[in-house]
């Protein structure tokens, strides 16, 4: 990248996500990937909450060694950790892992316990999005595993768009894949995934606010269950 292209404007940003959205709205994944890593370079990562490593693999093709941020709660499953940990050890990439300022117990101490259940909003605030705010600080552009077909909330998700809140590119190279679009890259790259994948869950978050889910049930129904929340606040 020029000095100029390293100090971009939010204006320029912006402006350049959605004129990229518009023009790789259909194109392949690892081509949208590809603009990504040749626009922003180092300033470039990837977010991954280990449920499986499709994006990160189809990253580290185009530009080996990428940055994986990975948010540790405090509150994953054991098989998420695990499942970093093999990504890191097998995949050519470089994984960081960003945790919130309080431990689980520290925030037990100011909030009082299972704040997940009484204020699920305000848990995923301090252990998710304060967390990836300061991790991506020093990048220009992200990119994320979301896709259309998750849930009516994501239904509209551009495959490159601008994240105000942040003030960065939001790319979502797989937006456009369905279930089985996945499971047939998983199976062609022998890629990494999570084994609570194959024990009913669908979607995977914490722990406590993740439960399998039932036939007939969109992926995301399975967390916060019953809470009238759809959404971590990473992408909303």
């Amino acid at each position: 990248m020029t000095t100029a292209e390293q100090h971009r404007t939010d204006e320029e940003l912006k402006a350049l996500a959605e004129r990229a959205g518009r023009d790789l709205e259909d194109a392949p994944a690892l081509d949208i990937m590809r603009w990504a890593v040749e626009t922003f370079g180092d300033r470039f990562c990837v977010t991954s909450s280990m449920e499986d490593a499709v994006v990160a693999h189809l990253a580290s093709r185009v530009r080996p060694g990428v940055d994986v941020v990975f948010l540790d709660t405090g509150y994953h499953f054991e098989e998420t950790i695990g499942t970093r940990d093999a990504v890191e050890a097998v995949m050519n990439v470089n994984v960081l892992t960003l945790t919130p300022r309080q431990t689980v117990a520290e925030q037990d101490a100011e909030y009082g316990p299972r704040l997940h259940d009484r204020d699920p909003d305000l848990c995923c605030k301090l252990r998710k999005v304060q967390p990836l705010e300061e991790g991506l600080k020093g990048y220009q552009a992200w990119a994320t595993g979301l896709r259309r077909d998750e849930s009516p909330t994501r239904a509209n998700t551009p495959v490159v768009g601008w994240d105000a809140r942040r003030g960065k590119v939001k790319v979502s190279p797989i937006a456009r894949w369905t279930q089985d679009d996945v499971d047939d890259y998983v199976a062609r790259h022998g890629v990494l995934t999570n084994p609570l994948l194959m024990d009913g869950y669908a979607s995977i978050g914490c722990a406590p606010c993740t439960r399998r889910v039932l036939e007939g049930e969109d992926a995301r129904a399975g967390r916060w269950a019953g809470r009238g929340k759809t959404e971590c606040g990473l992408h909303g």
